[in-house]
């Protein structure tokens, strides 16, 4: 074997990774976020333990703190101005005023939408329907339960739960399937995280195509982009996709991240610069340790991650309840 090669099969997937940075000043987390008016949108957030605004397309520019609430640009600042101060609700950069966008539910939770028909109603009606024809042939199913494969492993189905974005449990159980070589490859990432003092913790995994379908169904029409198309399925139907997070192993909580579960704002990217050095590292660390076991993280979601063999699998419509574990 070529000997480079054989070193780069021996790097850990962390190894690269930066030493974890301290979390930043309990005040700043009510600085930091996304301020707009107009076509101008600057972005304040923590980075190497000083405070950053980014006006895109523009370079980041460290802040020094000449006050309580006023900021000086290290260089030349947006709008021809030197400096920025926060206000409840805004910033003042120079003589304009750029009020603060809501990122994420206003209290932190879970986002919410009203369902355009009742949740119940559409899972019978939806139940009942069939999956949309495929031609090619398949992988044979064999759908196993991660948590059951490592007790590091935990679960935080928010679908069997009313801590979703619909706001009604749709879920049979609070349960988690894969492809057993998905499972295998979560098995994996949970051994390389535990010496880290870190496990995973999955909000959902194999998802019945029916239930796609009640997403579409309830979801309003301009709201369609949050949710998978029916018609063509979602890797979620084929047991090939996880939405995971991290937790403490000490602590049993999870981790701060960008963004929250399921949000739809420009902080759910998987490379959104803003919030604070700490929730990046962990955004890093959890992408580094899946994609090593053959994960893709989704562009637009930092915590969904299809797995690399993902079209050998079929969409499937079989409700928690029937899987059949070997």
């Amino acid at each position: 074997m070529n000997h480079v090669l054989a070193l780069l099969l021996q790097l850990h997937p962390t190894d690269s990774l930066p030493t974890k940075p301290a979390a930043p000043p309990a005040a700043w987390m009510n600085l930091i976020g996304a301020y707009a008016s107009g076509h101008d949108t600057v972005y304040v957030y923590e980075e190497g333990g000083a405070l950053v605004a980014l006006l895109r397309p523009a370079a980041p520019n460290r802040l020094a703190q000449t006050a309580e609430s006023v900021f000086t640009f290290s260089g030349p600042g947006p709008f021809e101005a030197d400096r920025i101060v926060f206000r409840p609700g805004e910033i003042q950069v120079g003589p304009v005023a750029l009020p603060r966008l809501q990122m994420g539910p206003a209290a932190g939770g879970q986002l919410r939408l009203q369902p355009v028909r009742p949740v119940a109603e559409l899972l019978r009606v939806d139940r009942e329907l069939t999956p949309p024809a495929e031609s090619t042939a398949f992988l044979a199913p064999d759908l196993v339960e991660p948590s059951k494969l490592d007790a590091t492993i935990r679960l935080d189905i928010r679908y069997a739960t009313t801590n979703n974005f619909l706001g009604t449990v749709v879920y049979s159980s609070a349960r988690a399937f894969l492809q057993r070589p998905a499972a295998v490859a979560l098995v994996q990432a949970a051994r390389v995280l535990r010496p880290l003092g870190y496990g995973l913790l999955i909000h959902d995994a194999y998802r019945p195509w029916y239930v796609t379908k009640v997403f579409w169904d309830a979801t309003p029409t301009e709201s369609h982009w949050l949710v998978a198309n029916p018609a063509q399925g979602s890797k979620h139907n084929r047991g090939a996709a996880v939405d995971i997070t991290l937790y403490e192993l000490a602590t049993r909580r999870p981790v701060e991240m960008p963004s929250t579960y399921d949000e739809a704002t420009p902080r759910a990217l998987s490379d959104y610069p803003g919030g604070t050095s700490r929730q990046r590292w962990h955004r890093a660390l959890l992408r580094r340790v899946l994609e090593a076991e053959g994960f893709i993280v989704n562009p637009s979601e930092w915590w969904h991650f299809d797995f690399r063999d993902w079209q050998r699998y079929q969409i499937l419509n079989i409700p928690f309840e029937e899987i059949r574990l070997r």
